[in-house]
């Protein structure tokens, strides 16, 4: 039998359910899948032999429709780092065995950065000991920091729901007759695409941002507090937005000064605070109302802002990496480029998974103003697309229904 597997890993976003809903469809509609399982929590649930029947789901009209409008991830997720098969090669057999034993020929795995080093050394793995199963990777991750692709489904939804909160915080932030700075943290370890997006919220007909600070750039309390003081000389109510990962010259994160951090599988620092940390500064420095905003999981988990071409093209790459699972082209990920000329368009195609496998895709610093604390026009021009659009799904009450699996 050929039967398909198919897991979500990593962060949760409102689009990763749609890659899944593509699979889904192109496995349904190509007539050369038998069965179709779904592994919960990820590369775990294969290691705990922990799989679904995913069949029902995917020839029913409204469950698929329920599926497109569900956020985070249906199957579940992990952040599990598989390590090299050379170090582990009982894991990796563990793998194969559970493969076997539902006699699937192709797994798609959903996920971001280190998701995708799973596909590659999995794939790896499988070529090695002459095993015919053929390992593919879907992207998605709101930072949008993937190599290998334009950008990455997760991303519009996240950075529409910033520019849409942002905008409506800046009309609250400017009702009172006082000195006041409201901080408001976006998430973005080591790059700053979504903390970019908060400049969107001038569409609204506001200002937007009085100042952004991305990750990429090392931040200076000295520096931060000159800005403020020369702003302050102008308005009485300031809106600051800070990516979670800001760090200093030394590399070392600025939440760290006031918080510990862990570490997780994959050895990245579990950091939150910032706004938090710097809040505290200002306060000493301006003794002025002070507000710190985190926007948390909020960001990854608001269906009810979703984009539509966000989803549509989250879809279509589910959709594409079952087909390339088909023609066996094991050890690649679905992506997408952006087309030249003015009116938004992309191209659906194949890339190695080594290209974006534990990579980060940065901000090119020519996109930002990094003395004025914005973004440049080509930033602008980047990221305006990416939200446009209402996926509205199927809706009786006013509150989105979910499909929920387990």
């Amino acid at each position: 039998m050929n039967n398909l597997l198919i897991a979500q890993s990593g962060g949760p976003t409102v689009a990763i359910n749609a890659t899944l809903a593509g699979a889904l469809t192109c496995a349904q509609a190509s007539g050369k899948i038998d069965h179709i399982y779904g592994a919960k929590h990820g590369i775990e649930g294969v290691l705990n032999d922990d799989l679904i029947l995913l069949d029902d789901i995917a020839s029913s009209s409204e469950k698929m429709e329920l599926l497109m409008q569900t956020p985070s991830s249906v199957l579940g997720s992990c952040r599990y780092r598989l390590v090299d098969f050379d170090e582990n090669k009982a894991e990796y057999e563990k793998i194969i065995e559970t493969l076997k034993k539902y006699e699937v020929s192709y797994f798609i795995y959903i996920g971001g950065n280190d998701s995708m080093d799973t596909v590659h050394k999995l794939s790896e793995y499988c070529k090695k000991i002459g095993e015919e199963i053929t390992v593919v990777g879907a992207p998605k991750t709101i930072d949008n920091d993937l190599e290998g692709i334009d950008h990455t489904p997760g991303f519009g939804s996240a950075a529409k729901y910033i520019a849409t909160t942002v905008s409506e915080l800046e009309r609250d932030a400017k009702v009172y007759n006082m000195r006041s700075v409201t901080l408001v943290e976006v998430m973005g370890r080591n790059t700053g695409w979504l903390t970019a997006s908060a400049a969107l919220s001038s569409l609204s007909g506001g200002e937007g941002p009085d100042l952004i600070y991305f990750s990429e750039h090392p931040f200076h309390f000295r520096e931060f507090s000159s800005q403020l003081e020369r702003l302050f000389a102008e308005k009485d109510n300031l809106l600051v937005v800070v990516s979670e990962g800001l760090k200093d010259k030394y590399g070392e994160y600025i939440s760290e000064w006031a918080t510990e951090y862990k570490m997780d599988d994959f050895g990245h620092k579990q950091i939150a605070g910032v706004a938090q940390t710097l809040s505290e500064y200002i306060k000493r420095v301006f003794n002025c109302k002070i507000r710190a905003i985190e926007l948390s999981t909020m960001q990854r988990s608001s269906s009810h802002i979703m984009s539509l071409t966000d989803i549509e093209e989250a879809r279509k790459l589910g959709y594409y990496a079952v087909e390339y699972a088909l023609k066996n082209q094991s050890g690649m990920m679905s992506s997408l480029k952006r087309n030249e000329g003015k009116e938004y368009s992309v191209e659906y195609l194949p890339v190695p998974v080594f290209v974006a496998a534990n990579k980060e895709k940065m901000i090119p610093e020519e996109w930002i103003d990094e003395r004025n604390h914005k973004i440049r026009e080509p930033l602008w021009e980047y990221l305006l697309p990416l939200i446009q659009g209402d996926y509205f799904g199927i809706s009786n009450t006013g509150i989105r229904k979910h499909l929920i699996l387990f």
